[in-house]
């Protein structure tokens, strides 16, 4: 029943620090997949905040948590016909409250006519105050890409309820010899399980986030990919996701930024409406481009760069070390006939 209300939710080098130590506000957003972002969740509903109500009313006697460790030893009084439920949640059965972040909802356990659930009520709080009438319920809390749920039963008495939501953060970096990349050349893919153990998913976790960006996520191990510009540069890795605490990862690239130019003379003006493209030493292409001065970002090793101008082809092969960047100059007179070397026509940056 829960795992049928799920599915209709919205889908949502290393050092570690505490998850709940990192300070600032934590702004909200929709937790999509999509999406990178800080600390994810939904926009705070509208109108009255939850767990604001008349005189405040004690717990039943016998609760085993104490009050440091949990934030509803006591609980408002709740309306007439209801029942005030204190929601909080934590990293793990020893790990401590999750202080920010959260997104609670609260549906109906029984779904209607429709199929559809029905939402009863939703908190944007770290430690929410549902007041609910007598019946069952299903509580989701996400925090970031990592969500629980867990169905309760409401009675007579008022009572607090504390899940654990296994979470961690991950940062991400990149750098070619110890010189950071700048976070607009590089994107970030996290998948599953592990690349060098062989049981990684082929379907990313987590598409497209940035260098810098705090991505939350259910504790365990996952693999990155890490783009760099648009041709070859792409390196993996394995990281750990540990409940509690941020991940900071910085990959390791070898390679080097390459600004092809055909020219008349060495050092002359680049020759305009010319048609690129990049070979590697088997003949597979890497890139095309039909820019003037294109720019491409490739591994260490061996490439041809290939120029179509004017009907003729022109070729020069290169040498891309890390950290190396540079213009490769390609002549007029360095013509080549090969039709192995014909570059066909397409669509170029």
């Amino acid at each position: 029943m829960i795992g049928a209300l799920l599915a209709s939710l919205p889908a949502q080098a290393q050092t570690r620090t505490p998850l709940d130590q990192l300070g600032g506000s934590i702004p909200h957003a929709q937790a999509l997949p999509s999406q990178a972002m800080p600390f994810v969740g939904s926009p705070p509903p509208a109108g009255k905040p939850s767990g604001s109500a008349g005189p405040a009313a004690r717990l039943p006697s016998g609760g085993q948590e104490s009050a440091a460790a949990d934030p509803h030893t006591i609980l408002p009084q709740p309306p007439a016909g209801k029942v005030a439920i204190g929601m909080s949640a934590r990293f793990g059965d020893k790990e401590p409250l999750i202080p920010r972040g959260l997104v609670w909802r609260v549906f109906a356990d029984r779904p209607e006519a429709s199929g559809a659930y029905p939402l009863v009520a939703e908190a944007a709080d770290p430690a929410p105050v549902f007041f609910l009438s007598p019946g069952g319920y299903v509580v989701h809390v996400a925090y970031g890409l990592a969500s629980v749920a867990r169905r309760i039963v409401v009675g007579e008495e008022s009572r607090r309820e504390q899940l654990v939501l296994p979470a961690g953060g991950v940062t991400l970096h990149s750098d070619v010899n110890d010189k950071p990349i700048p976070a607009q050349k590089v994107t970030y893919d996290i998948f599953e399980g592990s690349f060098l153990q062989g049981r990684a998913s082929s379907r990313p976790y987590f598409r497209g986030a940035n260098s810098g960006d705090l991505i939350i996520l259910p504790a365990g191990d996952y693999y990155v990919v890490s783009t760099y510009g648009e041709g070859n540069a792409v390196i993996q890795a394995d990281v750990a996701v540990a409940p509690g605490k941020v991940t900071d990862t910085t990959l390791h690239h070898r390679a080097g930024e390459v600004s092809l130019r055909l020219v008349k003379i060495a050092g002359g003006e680049a020759l305009a409406d010319t048609q690129w493209s990049v070979l590697t030493p088997g003949g597979d292409s890497i890139k095309e481009s039909i820019n003037t001065l294109p720019v491409f970002v490739l591994a260490e090793g061996e490439y041809t760069a290939v120029a179509r101008y004017d009907g003729k082809t022109y070729t020069k092969e290169f040498t891309v070390e890390a950290g190396k960047d540079g213009p490769v100059e390609v002549l007029l007179g360095e013509q080549v006939t090969a039709p192995s070397l014909d570059v066909q026509e397409g669509s170029g940056d």
